[in-house]
């Protein structure tokens, strides 16, 4: 079998890889065990090197955008775009250990789309975090992509005081608080009690997301969260996709 070969964000980070949503993808190759490479793309030159390569653009706000991860399979000729089509992919092409147990894609789907409104609401924080840790071009492309999208010059996206505690209370009651009591409701150390899913595999790219961009007293402070849970959980995920 010829290795697959995924495409993911490049950084200043050692190891590089910081991305919640090229992360998914790494999770899941690496929990089904199949062999894949990364290449790792700066941010300023995604839209060039996916166009180079015949990618699909993403669709947002009626625009075409050029997003990673991106996934090439050699042994099938398939170019897929978007962590979620990856990840339904794999389970499609490479059924032995499902991340989609039977009947949850549509369930898993709602949840993804639950936790993605819910970090909405600091979502300038996590970005302004995001985009320190780029190298210096990709960092002024990404911070005018995204001044545009937020309308506001970087210095006004999460600034300390009010707007950054307002950030941090999102994400810590809201986003956080609400996945603990997604795992509370359940029997087992999983969303799916005893089942390993995509849906852990969301909750822990997110907080390796978080692990990476944010500042070691930030880091901390999400780690200590509800007795370590969500540390604990990164590492059981990693654990599990064999990622350690």
């Amino acid at each position: 079998m010829l290795p697959l070969v995924l495409y993911d964000i490049l950084s200043k980070l050692p190891g590089n890889s910081f991305s919640p949503n090229p992360a998914k993808p790494r999770f899941v190759l690496s929990y089904k065990n199949l062999p894949f490479d990364t290449v790792f793309v700066e941010y300023c030159d995604i839209a060039p090197k996916m166009k180079e390569i015949g990618a699909s653009p993403n669709k947002r706000d009626g625009s075409e955008v050029y997003t990673l991860p991106v996934l090439r399979d050699p042994n099938t000729g398939a170019l897929i775009t978007d962590s979620w089509a990856i990840a339904v992919y794999l389970d499609e092409t490479y059924p032995e250990k499902p991340v989609f147990p039977k009947g949850s894609r549509g369930l898993i789907r709602s949840f993804d789309s639950a936790v993605g409104t819910m970090l909405r609401a600091s979502l300038e924080f996590s970005l302004l975090r995001s985009s320190q840790i780029l190298n210096e071009h990709s960092q002024k492309f990404f911070m005018n992509v995204w001044e545009g999208v937020f309308g506001e010059k970087v210095d006004k996206w999460s600034p300390e005081g009010p707007k950054r505690d307002a950030h941090w209370e999102a994400l810590e009651q809201k986003y956080y608080g609400s996945a603990k009591i997604w795992y509370e409701e359940t029997e087992g150390k999983w969303v799916m009690g005893d089942t390993f899913s995509y849906a852990d595999i969301i909750i822990a790219a997110n907080s390796f997301w978080f692990k990476k961009v944010c500042r070691d007293d930030e880091w901390k402070r999400i780690a200590s969260l509800h007795d370590g849970r969500w540390k604990k959980l990164l590492a059981e995920a990693e654990k599990e996709c064999n990622l350690v």
